[in-house]
């Protein structure tokens, strides 16, 4: 079937187009999810299965972020706070309430969800800095209410978390545990797809390119502002829940320290802000260089600036920018060849 055929308005051409594309766009996400499957056949030691888990944990973790901040706009640098309230949620619900993880994971996220609602409500009236100062104070204050709380381990951390159970089985192995967090990894990236294709998502650009011009076409921008950072958190209780149901199911409040939001912020900078594809290999290439570097920890913020520095430097829109560059390339060059084969027609 030819372009002018479709053109020309042939009966079924329409439909049967739109037919084969989006069952080419099944096709892809498919043949990924097979891959992702076979993957840890490709991995040699238990390190390397340990990666492949966090690797999982941080895409849902930054694909989150992704949503209230490439998406929308707004500024947040709260969101291992976030994390840390779905982890510890879910980890007391499961070790002091008998909760199986598979009603914890789902208690956590949405009790992150709720929470999400309240961090969202100062922007409202607080934007870039502002905003970000008062996220950054949420995350501290979580952090240290966690340090000094002896129900949730205070400094010494909490363990004994009990990994997910099927028939009797217990999956406290990384290798059996990524059969856990893979799919969700893969399903939260598909749904933050077709957020950003929805009409919600376009909203979210609209807000984030200019919310008086927004709100002037009549997007109620409160709505989406508090829906963004409501998303944006389910993903990060998600996450957090993960995290510490993971072998060997223990977690400490420094593992949601200033350290760490600035990883996650990184994955989603070199990823690309508002790029679904580039916060997942963002997500990817930066849990790897902060395994790589992690016996240089003094010298940790330092390669993190370099960095941020380079990649705004030669990568100012993230690898996905990249990405859709040549995307785009490939589509006009398409619809040259269709143009011109039609003339010659």
């Amino acid at each position: 079937m030819t372009s002018g055929e479709v053109r020309a308005g042939k009966p079924g051409a329409v439909g049967f187009a739109a037919r084969l594309a989006a069952a080419h766009h099944g096709y892809r996400w498919g043949a990924g999810f097979l891959g992702l499957l076979l993957l840890p056949l490709a991995v040699r030691n238990g390190y390397q299965q340990y990666l492949l888990d966090l690797i999982m944990i941080n895409i849902v973790l930054a694909v989150g972020l992704n949503i209230v901040k490439g998406f929308a706009g707004q500024v947040n640098v709260g969101h291992v706070a976030l994390a840390a309230i779905g982890a510890y949620t879910s980890a007391v619900l499961s070790t002091k309430f008998g909760v199986s993880f598979w009603f914890a994971l789902p208690l956590a996220t949405m009790a992150t969800g709720l929470v999400g609602a309240v961090v969202g409500v100062p922007s409202f009236r607080l934007e870039g800095a502002y905003l970000a100062l008062a996220t950054l104070g949420l995350a501290e204050s979580v952090r240290s209410y966690i340090g000094v709380t002896d129900y949730l381990g205070a400094s010494i951390g909490y363990g004994d978390i009990p990994p997910p159970i099927i028939a009797g089985r217990r999956l406290d192995g990384y290798l059996p545990y990524y059969y856990v967090v893979m799919p969700i990894a893969v399903v939260g990236t598909y749904i933050a797809f077709s957020i950003l294709r929805s009409d919600i998502g376009r909203a979210f650009k609209a807000v984030r390119e200019d919310s008086l011009a927004a709100a002037a076409s009549g997007i109620n921008v409160r709505r989406h502002k508090l829906l963004a950072f409501v998303i944006s958190a389910l993903y990060a209780g998600c996450a957090g829940s993960l995290a510490a149901h993971m072998s060997p199911g223990f977690i400490h409040p420094d593992d949601y320290n200033l350290t760490r939001m600035v990883t996650v912020i990184l994955m989603v900078v070199t990823g690309g802000l508002g790029h679904v594809w580039g916060g997942v290999i963002g997500a990817a290439l930066i849990t790897v260089i902060a395994e790589w570097t992690r016996a240089y920890y003094q010298y940790e913020f330092i390669i993190f600036g370099m960095i941020v520095v380079l990649t705004m430097m030669y990568m100012p829109r993230g690898i996905g920018g990249y990405v859709d560059r040549w995307l785009a390339t490939r589509r006009f060059i398409a619809l040259r060849v269709a143009k011109a084969g039609d003339l010659a027609a």
